[in-house]
């Protein structure tokens, strides 16, 4: 969905300590605000504003309501030399799954791979977060989780699976690591979220209202159910990282997990799964690279089919993304920047938003 002409632009360096002293503010201690919203701007940057800081408010609802932990007590259930079974308290999902990923690190540079299975986890963001820190280890990072079902299996209309997003991220040497980061669904829910935040009409293909019927109405397509990609294969997909994730792990699965959205009654109980995998434990790092190179190379300099100008890698517009939004300040529509304002407000923070704004 392309931006509005309206969206306006937050100032990069602005907006990461705004951010972070809403969710002090909501509770977070200071560390896990800060992945937090390092999370968030990271989608903003990358250009994945759906699960950008559009998700502040959500957020700070869930704590408010108690149904996010602000101390969340993450143990390790189960251990072994390359695996281990997180119980995730509840907290934060970038707090959790970080610190995942991050022990999975730590494994892999004894045992060669490590992976991890996580139960009691929240909305965990974009899963590229956790895969990109991976492959800069030089590392291949992996990393999936469930969510509430909000899609229906194909040939259904009933929503029993979640979007169920899944990323990898490969090292490269002269070029950017490759990253692939998809939802299990022709397109991201929260893309559906954010459309209605900004009462804008969604692309006709990307959901169906509660009766099956296509819909390009954002509110109706929310009470339906969003498709999956490649129609079977998708679906396919996303049941198994509901596997993977959620029944492996002893969370929540299918209609059996919590909304994040207008939800003031339940946890989550989302799971996540987890893999690292020391490339050095295999074949020497820079050969590897090298190679991951030259496949990117071979790749680019194939021939384009009629009308495409370049043929792109998994995450090179990401990348592009990122640059250009460091430099001229992350979109916002109307709905997220009256969000923000409402929070400042809620907070009595003494911050300007409109400070923040990156000018013309």
């Amino acid at each position: 969905m392309t931006q509005s002409d309206c969206d306006q632009r937050l100032r990069v360096e602005a907006a990461y300590p705004f951010v972070q002293r809403i969710f002090v503010a909501a509770g977070l201690p200071k560390a896990d605000a800060a992945v937090v919203a390092d999370n968030l701007l990271q989608a903003d940057l990358r250009g994945h504003s759906s699960h950008g800081i559009s998700r502040v408010r959500v957020y700070c609802n869930r704590i408010r309501d108690g149904f996010v932990a602000t101390a969340p007590a993450i143990k390790v259930i189960n251990e072994t030399p390359a695996a281990f079974h997180l119980d995730g308290g509840h907290g934060m999902g970038a707090v959790v799954a970080d610190r995942a990923m991050r022990m999975c690190m730590e494994k892999a540079r004894t045992s060669g791979i490590a992976m991890c299975s996580v139960r009691a986890g929240t909305h965990f963001g974009i899963a590229s977060y956790y895969t990109m820190q991976a492959a800069a280890e030089d590392m291949i990072g992996y990393a999936c989780s469930n969510a509430p079902a909000t899609m229906a299996p194909w040939g259904g209309i009933t929503p029993m699976l979640g979007t169920n997003p899944f990323s990898m991220s490969v090292p490269a040497g002269k070029h950017c690591p490759l990253v692939f980061d998809s939802a299990s669904s022709i397109v991201a829910r929260g893309k559906i979220n954010l459309a209605e935040i900004e009462d804008r009409p969604i692309p006709l293909g990307w959901a169906i209202d509660q009766l099956g019927h296509p819909t390009t109405d954002a509110t109706e397509a929310l009470k339906g159910s969003v498709l999956p990609f490649g129609e079977h294969k998708g679906y396919g997909i996303a049941l198994m990282i509901d596997i993977l994730s959620g029944i492996l792990s002893g969370a929540g699965y299918g209609s059996h997990l919590g909304p994040l959205w207008n939800n003031a009654e339940s946890y989550q109980n989302l799971g996540f799964f987890l893999l690292a995998i020391d490339i050095a434990s295999f074949r020497a790092i820079e050969e590897f690279k090298s190679q991951i190179d030259q496949m990117i190379d071979e790749i680019k300099a194939s021939k384009p089919a009629p009308q495409v100008d370049e043929i792109l890698v998994p995450g090179e517009i990401e990348f592009r993304n990122e640059e250009y939004n460091r430099k001229h300040g992350i979109a916002v529509g109307s709905g997220v920047l009256h969000d923000l304002e409402s929070l400042r407000r809620e907070f009595d923070l003494d911050t300007d938003l409109a400070a923040l704004l990156h000018s013309a």
